[in-house]
């Protein structure tokens, strides 16, 4: 039985405008694994006060990071799906289908399903970009597929590979690209390790989500050879007023730059690929509030993007399902 690997990533808008990106955040929000909030009380606030005031900001955001050929997220999880492919061939000896689809927007979690249904795939191997599983973005993902799978009569075998957070392979990428960068620009004098954040509710509720960003940032500081207080781990991304994880990355940078701290190094490993988050967020508006607190840079590590050492990392995480060790 042929198998086929499903990368999902979370989407992005199809055009840098208003609109597009109202679009794109009405279906993002929307999720109930999102925002937890009684869909009564949610959804009309959503409708009728946040998306018409975030859109155009949004979008001035998006403008900022557009390349010629897209957005940047679903233009390096193209790449980084192509690369994959080739890689997982060149070690089978034959084509192995890979599909990429975003959880939200295009292409669809049905349209991948549906192209490796195309490509003869019996057997699928569902790979969310997102290492460190959450509910709002690992179990979010198995839940459009299982949407998708609902009105078919022939099923295919599915197998989820529920977050790599620990795994060897991801842990030495990272810290190769953490080498290569201060090789390139100079070491820093501390190395932030920024992730997504979430809010406090859903931990409480028995997310393991910080414990696997926690592990992430301790294994790849042990890699790299750092001590205490050359290090540290934040959490970015907050939204609403609801109380989130802690420490925040721009209270965090502040704090260095008040600190002393003069130059500072920042990696997201929680991000597959560059994306809004990332680009603009980190390496862009942190940049800024770093500056302006008192340091004098801070210096964006980009994420695995579609590199080659990404593509065997990944292959690496889906050895055992692709050999049959996992799942079904």
């Amino acid at each position: 039985m042929k198998t086929g690997v499903l990368l999902v990533n979370l989407g992005t808008p199809e055009a840098p405008t208003a609109r597009a990106v109202r679009r794109y955040l009405a279906e993002f929000l929307a999720d109930p694994r999102v925002v937890e909030l009684p869909r009564a009380l949610w959804l009309p606030l959503l409708h009728a006060a946040i998306l018409p005031l975030r859109a155009p900001r949004v979008a001035r955001l998006y403008r900022a990071i557009w390349t010629p050929e897209g957005p940047p997220l679903r233009v390096l999880s193209g790449r980084l799906a192509a690369r994959l492919g080739e890689r997982l061939a060149a070690a089978a000896g034959e084509a192995v289908p890979v599909a990429l689809a975003m959880r939200y927007g295009a292409p669809s979690v049905e349209a991948g399903l549906a192209a490796l249904e195309r490509a003869g795939a019996g057997r699928i191997v569902v790979l969310p970009l997102y290492p460190q599983a959450a509910a709002s973005t690992t179990a979010s993902a198995a839940d459009a597929v299982c949407v998708a799978l609902r009105r078919r009569r022939t099923l295919p075998h599915v197998a989820l590979v529920a977050g790599y957070h620990d795994h060897p392979a991801y842990i030495d990428a990272l810290a190769a690209s953490v080498r290569a960068h201060w090789e390139t620009h100079g070491r820093g004098e501390r190395l932030l390790v920024s992730f997504h954040g979430l809010p406090m509710s859903q931990v409480a509720a028995g997310d393991r989500y910080p414990e696997r960003c926690e592990r992430t940032a301790a294994l790849l500081a042990a890699r790299l050879g750092l001590g205490d207080g050359e290090w540290a781990l934040a959490y970015q991304s907050r939204f609403g007023p609801a109380r989130w994880l802690e420490p925040a990355t721009d209270r965090l940078l502040a704090e260095w730059a008040r600190a002393g701290v003069r130059t500072a190094d920042a990696i997201c490993p929680g991000f597959a690929v560059d994306c809004l988050e990332t680009l603009e967020e980190i390496a862009v508006q942190a940049a800024a509030a770093f500056r302006a607190a008192g340091g004098d840079a801070l210096r964006y590590v980009p994420a695995l993007n579609d590199g080659p050492a990404h593509a065997e990392a990944l292959a690496a995480v889906l050895a055992p399902w692709l050999e049959g060790k996992c799942g079904p």
